[in-house]
């Protein structure tokens, strides 16, 4: 097939393409390496049938030839962009997924979708199901993210009901492992390189917020599952290991072997207090289930950083 993959050059995005690549499709990857990685667009580049685009899905596309799929990772996604590419979230979550959406029309292309657990914000219900409608405040730090991603699924929807366009939809939860930006201020990429320089691994709260922390490999073929199925409704893509952050940070420094200390800091506003997806429908509709315990993705994900590290000699991966 001829698949586009906006964001393709970001962390799932890279290994998104990597496995449609190893599986003989040509790739066209669009990123406006805002927060892609130069790194990961060089990389994909050395496989004669990938293309990269570098550009924003915000402003039109024009793609010659037919598209078979269009998975759509574009969105900076980590809590340190929320605020200062508040405006560049919403656009690419607004705008930008009209523009895809208009492509997938044009060209008769599945069109999929990766939305996140974020939509139900700090959630009331545990474990989170497809059909809760969240606790998010539309007007917090927050705000551009999860509402924009929850514009999203309104807009991939209304394709699919109005113009008949094939759709699907992945909400994401916590995901890690190998080529994750090493400063993008989620927990696990900030634990590892603290502990790998012996700082002082900080902990917002008390730790005991939990999470579901799902390896890149296992979401994946979750991604390409959920694209061969006929469900146009949102799935959950995670682990239902679920785990507190304290307890990720004490595996991260046994991991390392790391003297650091544990110090707690004030936890950021409308932070989630409990993470875990309920996984029926992907179990049901797509015989998925994660298969990389967390501690084995973690012991992956160390490895990686610390090779990052001793090759650029500071921390892992920039974007």
């Amino acid at each position: 097939m001829r698949i586009l993959v906006p964001g393709g050059a970001g962390f799932i995005g890279y290994h998104l393409c990597t496995r449609l690549l190893d599986a003989g499709h040509e790739v066209i990857a669009v990123d406006s390496l805002v927060t892609g990685s130069e790194a990961n667009a060089t990389d994909l580049s050395r496989n004669p049938r990938l293309t990269l685009l570098r550009q924003d899905i915000a402003h039109p596309l024009t793609i010659d030839g037919p598209i078979d799929r269009i998975f759509n990772m574009a969105c900076p996604a980590s809590p340190v962009d929320f605020h200062e590419k508040a405006i560049e979230i919403m656009l690419t979550c607004s705008v930008g997924v009209k523009n895809l959406l208009d492509l997938a029309r044009d060209k008769s292309a599945l069109y999929l979708q990766a939305s996140t657990s974020e939509c139900y914000g700090d959630p009331l219900e545990h474990p989170q199901k497809e059909t809760y409608r969240g606790n998010v405040n539309p007007i917090g730090p927050r705000a551009p993210y999860d509402e924009g991603k929850r514009f999203a699924e309104a807009m991939t929807s209304a394709y699919h009901r109005n113009f008949g366009v094939a759709t699907r939809i992945v909400r994401i939860f916590n995901t890690y492992g190998p080529r994750m930006r090493a400063n993008d201020g989620r927990a696990l990429p900030n634990f590892i390189n603290q502990a790998l320089s012996g700082a002082p691994i900080t902990i917002h709260g008390d730790g005991s917020q939990t999470r579901s922390f799902c390896y890149v490999d296992d979401l994946v073929e979750a991604i390409l599952r959920t694209a061969d199925s006929d469900f146009h409704e949102p799935i959950n893509i995670g682990n239902d290991d679920e785990i507190t952050v304290l307890d990720a940070a004490r595996e991260v420094i046994r991991l390392i072997g790391s003297k650091s200390e544990i110090v707690f800091v004030d936890r950021p506003v409308n932070d989630p207090e409990r993470r875990r997806p309920d996984l029926t429908r992907a179990r049901t509709l797509l015989g998925w289930n994660p298969t990389t315990p967390w501690r084995d993705g973690f012991a992956h994900t160390v490895e990686y950083f610390r090779d990052q590290m001793a090759r650029g000699g500071g921390a892992a991966v920039r974007p």
